[in-house]
C-alpha cells in the first residue's frame, strides 16, 4: 500500500483537539511545575499550537509575558480564541523565531520537536531569543513505549500492514526518548539537561470514544486510517478492539507518557 500521502500536517484545531490535544493539556501543568520558574518572567511557547501551555502558563505561572509561535494558521486561529488575548501570538517557525535576542526568559515547547526538520537549527533558535541562565523546556510524547492510545494503533496497523512501519512514530522519530533529547540539548550548547517522564491516565468511555478521533484525518496515525478504504479500515478498527484492554464496564484507561527535558542556557 502506497503512504505518499499520509503526512504529519496539522491545521485543523478542533479535530486536533479531540485527538491528544485534550492530552497535552493534563501534561502541561504537571511540567510546569517540574520546571518551577519563579513569577514575573517572560515565557515563549514554541509550536504553541491551540493555545494549551500557554493557557498554562498564564493561570500558573504568574508570567511578565506570555509569547506563542506557531506556522499553522489553522491553529493559530484556534489559539487565539482559546487564549483571548492572554498571549502575544506570532506567525513563524522553530528556526526562524520573530523575536529578537535575548528576548525572553523561558522557552518551552510542547509535543513539538519531533516535528521540527532541523532540530539543531531550532534549539540555537531557542536559546538565541533566551537570557543567558535562562530555561529551555520541552516534551514529546513516548511514540515508542507507553502512550498507549497511539501504540495500540500502530502495532494493530503493523500487524495488517507491515508497510505502515514507515509512517509509526516510535521508529520514525527516534529524539522522543530520554537520552536522545539529552543529546541534542547537549550538542545545542545547553548546560546540564535533565529529563523526566511525566505519565497521565487517558479514560475513554468505551472503544468507540477511542477510535472516534482516529477518523479526524489530523496527525500521522489519524491521516494513515482515513487513507484507507472502507473495509481496510474496519479491519483495523477491529484488530485494535481486539488487542485493547477494556474493563468490565466496556470503558478503557491508557497511560500516556511524555518525556519532558530542561536546560540552561549558557552564559
Amino acid at each position: 500500500m502506497s503512504h505518499e500521502h499520509v503526512s504529519d500536517t496539522w491545521q485543523r484545531g478542533s479535530l486536533y483537539e479531540h485527538y491528544v490535544g485534550r492530552w497535552s493539556r493534563s501534561i502541561a501543568p504537571v511540567f510546569l511545575g517540574w520546571l518551577d520558574i519563579p513569577a514575573e518572567r517572560r515565557w515563549l511557547d514554541v509550536g504553541c499550537g491551540t493555545g494549551a501551555l500557554c493557557a498554562a502558563i498564564v493561570d500558573r505561572c504568574s508570567p511578565l509575558s506570555v509569547d506563542g509561535v506557531e506556522p499553522s494558521e489553522g491553529f493559530l486561529r484556534a489559539a487565539r480564541e482559546n487564549l483571548s488575548g492572554r498571549a502575544v501570538l506570532h506567525h513563524g517557525s522553530a528556526d526562524a523565531l520573530p523575536l529578537p535576542d535575548a528576548a525572553v526568559d523561558v522557552v518551552v515547547s510542547g509535543l513539538v520537536v519531533n516535528f521540527v526538520p532541523d532540530l539543531p537549527a531550532a534549539l540555537a533558535e531557542m536559546a538565541r531569543v533566551t537570557v543567558a541562565g535562562g530555561t529551555i523546556g520541552a516534551y514529546v510524547w513516548d511514540y515508542a513505549g507507553k502512550m498507549e492510545l497511539i501504540r495500540h494503533f500502530w502495532d494493530a496497523a503493523i500487524e495488517l500492514d507491515p508497510d505502515a512501519s514507515s509512517l509509526d512514530e516510535g521508529i520514525r522519530f527516534p529524539v522522543c526518548r530520554p537520552e536522545a533529547l539529552v543529546e541534542q540539548f547537549t550538542g545545542a550548547g545547553l548546560l546540564m539537561p535533565e529529563v523526566r517522564a511525566i505519565d497521565i491516565l487517558t479514560p475513554f468511555a468505551n472503544f468507540d470514544d477511542y477510535w472516534r478521533p482516529f477518523l479526524g484525518g489530523q496527525g500521522p496515525a489519524p491521516a494513515y486510517a482515513m487513507s484507507l478504504d472502507e473495509p481496510t479500515r474496519v479491519r483495523l478498527r477491529e484488530r485494535i478492539r481486539a488487542r485493547i484492554p477494556v474493563q468490565a464496564d466496556g470503558s478503557i484507561s491508557l497511560i500516556a507518557r511524555a518525556w519532558s527535558v530542561r536546560a540552561t542556557v549558557a552564559p
